[in-house]
């Protein structure tokens, strides 16, 4: 006799349900950090994306979206995402429409 059958003798009145969690929707506590680096890539200029909080998947969308509205190289990596070259102010709009907080940092 398994737990189910337990609960139906218990409560013969009770009609069993299917139940669904509700999915849970992400939010962006904290903003996005935008920034520019040359620093240790031999003088190239690339726009890195710091601070987002949510899983790898989301984080290879927002990368994607930025690179392809752009057409513009780039990866991820660590939760950090590196652009080439400065699109700094391109970048942020295409985040803001994305619904995500961004605060630029730098020149």
């Amino acid at each position: 006799m398994d737990l189910r059958d337990q609960l139906k003798n218990m409560f013969p009145d009770h009609e069993e349900q299917d139940f669904e969690m509700p999915e849970e929707k992400f939010v962006q506590v904290e903003p996005l950090i935008c920034k520019f680096e040359k620093k240790g890539r031999h003088g190239k200029p690339v726009t890195l994306i710091e601070g987002f909080e949510g899983s790898d998947d989301e984080l290879k969308k927002i990368s994607k979206k930025i690179k392809t509205t752009l057409g513009i190289g780039g990866s991820e990596k660590d939760g950090i995402i590196v652009i080439q070259g400065d699109n700094r102010d391109k970048i942020m709009i295409i985040l803001k429409e994305m619904g995500y907080k961004t605060k630029r940092v730098g020149g």
